[in-house]
């Protein structure tokens, strides 16, 4: 099960669409979705979440919370909203677009994938990509 949480005033569309292509994305990588909560947050109430459980004095995009076993995906993902729109700016990409690049990202920690290392790093983006081209709007 997938549920999304608004403890800002945005609010996502489409939900039924988003799940589906998470789901997809998750058994891609060989995995099945537990439980997942994606949880929308203003900059500074994801800033605290990293003062508090990462000892991280940054922002942040995504904090990622794991409780998965095996390959069954169960996590909470608090996302700045704040940051994604600021990102989307600097990458030049739609606030959609980087929206759900976030939103994967988080779900390919879950699946095993680092981003630590260049390597790591290098990995996750093309994952990022590939999974982005897995997401589907109907017109």
């Amino acid at each position: 099960m997938i549920e999304y949480a608004f403890q800002t005033n945005f609010e996502l569309t489409h939900l039924d669409l988003y799940s589906v292509w998470l789901k997809e994305v998750a058994l891609s990588e060989g995995c099945e979705i537990d439980g997942l909560q994606y949880v929308f947050v203003s900059d500074d109430e994801l800033y605290e979440m990293n003062v508090k459980y990462l000892n991280h004095s940054t922002l942040t995009d995504i904090i990622t919370f794991d409780y998965s076993e095996n390959r069954a995906l169960s996590g909470d993902l608090f996302i700045s909203v704040d940051r994604v729109r600021e990102n989307a700016e600097t990458f030049k990409v739609s606030f959609d677009v980087e929206l759900r690049r976030v939103m994967v990202h988080g779900l390919l920690h879950l699946a095993g994938y680092g981003d630590k290392s260049k390597e790591e790093e290098q990995l996750m983006r093309l994952k990022e990509d590939e999974k982005l081209k897995m997401f589907h709007v109907e017109q």
